[in-house]
């Protein structure tokens, strides 16, 4: 199933070059909105992610459209470097966006669906599925801020049920919601950081999935990821991420250094 997958990716990747032709505008790639054909490639302490993204046509001319999909933690046992307890040499997780940007006003609507193929306290393989509002925010001299808010439903392969037994196959398990924001600090016209907080919190479902699904008794979670990012000409940038939450600290957490092209 991994070399399937893989071996989709890349016939993906390769049609976005004739589609790349039709975009003439390099657009601005430390814009959380921006909307644009690329590709990219990160090595991270879980192993090796891919991710590619097509800018469409939506039909209305003040709105833009963009599909990105990424395969993470590729190959982690030999490519990451992490202890072997924490990775496999598995595909860890797939995740599939959809941005719909209003250029009038600025806003954006998402659809973000991560599908994880790693256990957790209710269920064998999970997958989390968002609909949520993006709003650019008036700069303030360097910084920028893009809050959002969302809802969503978790599905899971294997569910453990209420009365301690397993429902085989997919079931829907609750719904959530999530807010936060993307801010940014603009350093100079080539560099810039970024720190994009979010809370999440089980809002229905099962008394298992309420309780547990981020943790044992614990219902909700604060996220965190900072980013530290370089332009190194208008198409091709070099990007740091680290991701933690308050039940893995920082350096515990995911770190990968990512290339993006725009085609």
């Amino acid at each position: 199933m991994t070399s399937y997958h893989l071996i989709t990716l890349i016939s993906i990747g390769v049609s976005f070059s004739s589609y790349a032709d039709n975009q003439k505008e390099v657009q601005d790639m430390s814009d959380p909105l921006a909307v644009y054909t690329q590709i990219g490639f990160g090595t991270t302490n879980k192993g090796l992610n891919l991710k590619v993204g097509q800018a469409y046509d939506t039909g209305i001319a003040t709105t833009a459209g963009m599909n990105v999909i990424e395969v993470k933690g590729i190959y982690g046992d030999a490519l990451g470097w992490e202890s072997d307890s924490k990775t496999t040499d598995s595909i860890d997780s797939f995740r599939f966006r959809n941005f719909s940007v209003d250029l009038s006003s600025m806003s954006a609507t998402q659809i973000d669906a991560n599908y994880n193929l790693n256990a957790n306290l209710v269920a064998d393989e999970s997958m989390d599925v968002s609909y949520s509002f993006i709003k650019a925010l008036k700069p303030m001299g360097r910084f920028t801020f893009y809050p959002l808010a969302g809802v969503g439903a978790s599905l899971g392969e294997n569910t453990l049920e209420d009365d301690g037994s397993r429902d085989s196959g997919y079931s829907i398990m609750g719904a959530y919601g999530l807010v936060g924001m993307y801010a940014k600090v603009t350093i100079n016209d080539k560099i810039w950081l970024n720190y994009n907080p979010f809370w999440l919190t089980t809002i229905g479902g099962s008394d298992n999935y309420k309780d547990h699904y981020y943790g044992l008794n614990q219902s909700h979670i604060l996220t965190h990821e900072f980013a530290a990012s370089y332009q190194i000409n208008p198409r091709m940038n070099l990007r740091y991420f680290a991701n933690w939450n308050e039940n893995v600290d920082f350096i515990d957490g995911d770190h990968r250094l990512e290339f993006n092209y725009q085609l």
